[in-house]
């Protein structure tokens, strides 16, 4: 439970520093979506790692969720809260660094061996490969599946709104209520 404190904590100290040296403003949202992206990035490698390693984990996670939504911003990608970056960039960070950070120990009280070690304890590229080729696995297997099942869902019945909807939004019709009760549109 600490190391995902210390690498939450830093994640999101992180991103608040990165976003204000690009933008030269303080992105509260921005730091929070750090926070979670240092939770998602050491939820794979906690119980394999030292809390030194956790604490850069948690660094590398929040530049990648800042640098991600950026990046996907940029190639048009619509992910309006950066759920992407948060889950996806973050989940295969977390599952990589298990193949750098593992340090050997988790398991020593089981009777099976050999222990994960990651490459900077020692271990070679082995469980480095391995984390990769389960990360790109899993990221084909996301995109895949999604990329599928939403173009079905396309083509059968729309997963779009109107433009018009888009500006108005849809919290008053999908859930009763403003999400942000004091942003008002203009309708022409």
């Amino acid at each position: 439970m600490k190391r995902k404190v210390e690498s939450e904590k830093l994640s999101a100290f992180a991103a608040l520093m990165l976003v204000f040296l690009k933008t030269k403003k303080w992105d509260v949202g921005m730091m929070l979506n750090g926070c979670l992206a240092g939770l998602v990035a050491i939820t794979a490698p906690c119980a394999w790692v030292e809390a030194w390693a956790a604490v850069v984990i948690g660094l590398i996670a929040g530049v990648l969720v800042v640098l991600s939504v950026y990046t996907l911003e940029g190639l048009g990608v619509d992910d309006p809260v950066g759920a992407v970056s948060v889950h996806g960039t973050n989940g295969l960070w977390g599952l990589i660094s298990v193949g750098l950070f593992a340090d050997g120990t988790y398991g020593n009280y089981a009777t099976v061996e050999p222990f994960a070690k990651g490459l900077f304890y020692g271990g070679g590229t082995g469980q480095l490969i391995a984390q990769l080729i389960g990360a790109a696995t899993a990221a084909i297997w996301a995109f895949g599946l999604g990329f599928l099942l939403f173009k079905i869902m396309d083509l059968c019945f729309g997963i779009r709104v109107s433009p018009e909807e888009e500006l108005k939004g849809l919290d008053v019709p999908e859930h009763g209520t403003p999400a942000y009760p004091n942003f008002y549109t203009i309708n022409s």
